[in-house]
């Protein structure tokens, strides 16, 4: 988002050796979901997939940019170590919303990324949505958002996962407050936390935890999620800084049929089925 929140430089892994209580893994379930990094690694370890949800903005951009051509690498900090890292990778940089220019022409706003030149390798940082999906190990990590939320679950049911035996995690990044660490559970992020499952049901997924059966509900129940997470808080604060495209952007439904799969680092369009 627009606030320049330095986020705690968190080493957990799913599969890594951070310790979550037994009862948040939501055992049992063949879609669970739950929030940010720490609920990562709580319903991520045994799963057959994660999905990250960064409605605002990072994978919408990273959907976004992928349907263009574009390998995206995530990065946890944006500092001087991104630079380094996109350097390291051949890889142009996406800087913050305000810093765009003609040498920096990308950034984490979808609609400055669709009007951007086409480059073959980003580095796009993110406090949130990025964070996660670069913590995660040991599985696949697909970048989830209302424009794709359809061909997400249809790739991943296409691969038989949404079942007890073969669960799949769906991991709501949220906000966070300004001048803190603490999670902000966002709106649009639970909405696409709900699309992605109540895809996966309609396209037979089974026993769904009561939080996703609850985010699937909630998606079907909104009338209208486009006017929803342009009211919501998220929405209102990129708004008001002079970023209503890209609540617009992330705001449509079904508008990207391709799915972003994490591969050796960097995520890569794949056909949904």
């Amino acid at each position: 988002m627009l606030y320049g929140v330095d986020r705690p430089r968190s080493t957990e892994r799913v599969g890594g050796s951070m310790s979550v209580p037994e009862w948040s893994r939501q055992r049992g379930f063949g879609i669970r979901v739950e929030w940010g990094a720490t609920g990562a690694a709580a319903i991520g370890p045994g799963a057959a997939a994660v999905v990250v949800i960064d409605v605002l903005s990072f994978t919408t951009s990273v959907s976004i940019a992928t349907g263009a051509g574009t390998v995206v690498f995530p990065y946890r900090w944006r500092d001087d170590s991104a630079r380094t890292f996109a350097a390291l990778h051949d890889a142009a940089l996406a800087v913050g919303r305000r810093e765009v220019g003609a040498e920096n022409p990308w950034s984490l706003s979808p609609a400055t990324l669709r009007r951007a030149p086409f480059t073959e390798r980003l580095v796009l940082p993110s406090p949130n949505g990025s964070t996660i999906a670069a913590g995660v190990t040991g599985v696949p990590v697909v970048a989830g958002c209302l424009r794709n939320h359809r061909a997400v679950a249809a790739w991943l049911r296409a691969r038989g996962w949404g079942t007890p035996a073969r669960p799949v995690a769906i991991v709501a990044a949220g906000e966070h407050w300004p001048g803190s660490g603490v999670v902000r559970p966002a709106l649009e992020d639970w909405l696409g936390a709900g699309a992605v499952a109540a895809a996966l049901l309609d396209l037979g997924a089974t026993d769904p935890s009561p939080e996703a059966r609850t985010a699937a509900a909630s998606f079907a129940a909104t009338p209208d999620v486009p006017a929803a997470i342009g009211d919501c808080a998220s929405g209102r604060e990129l708004a008001l800084g002079g970023f209503a495209d890209d609540v617009a952007l992330a705001s449509e439904l079904e508008a990207d049929p391709s799915v972003p799969v994490l591969i050796e680092g960097a995520f890569l369009a794949q056909p949904a089925r």
